[in-house]
């Protein structure tokens, strides 16, 4: 009796991983079966961005595209520290909400010192 109430415990969870893994091995057999089977010269040609490739691909990107991608991951995961933070705002009190302010401060700060800097300018 107790070993069927726990296996009944995981069944949501075996149907999960189940239809996922369906769904999965479907999206990679699909393009095969789908796709045409005599690619031309122009499908096999490198296509990037709306036009075609000018240069060598190993060439060097300016540092502000890292600095602009780095910039990016910092304020996502802001976000992503946002959103645990505002559903347990009633259980946190006045500790959490001073704690997160000065976490969004620092940012802020972050933020103001590379406008200022002129990272965010793209010319």
């Amino acid at each position: 009796m107790l070993m069927d109430n726990l296996l009944a415990g995981y069944l949501p969870l075996i149907i999960f991983i189940g239809v996922s893994a369906v769904i999965g091995l479907a999206l990679l057999v699909a393009p095969f079966i789908v796709a045409f089977q005599r690619p031309d010269p122009e499908k096999l040609s490198a296509y990037e961005c709306g036009f075609n490739a000018f240069d060598d691909a190993r060439m060097k990107f300016d540092v502000r595209f890292y600095l602009l991608s780095i910039l990016f991951v910092v304020f996502d995961l802001e976000v992503a520290f946002l959103f645990p933070w505002a559903i347990t705002f009633k259980h946190l009190g006045a500790v959490g909400f001073i704690s997160m302010m000065l976490f969004l401060a620092e940012l802020v700060l972050g933020y103001v010192y590379v406008w200022k800097k002129g990272a965010l300018e793209w010319d």
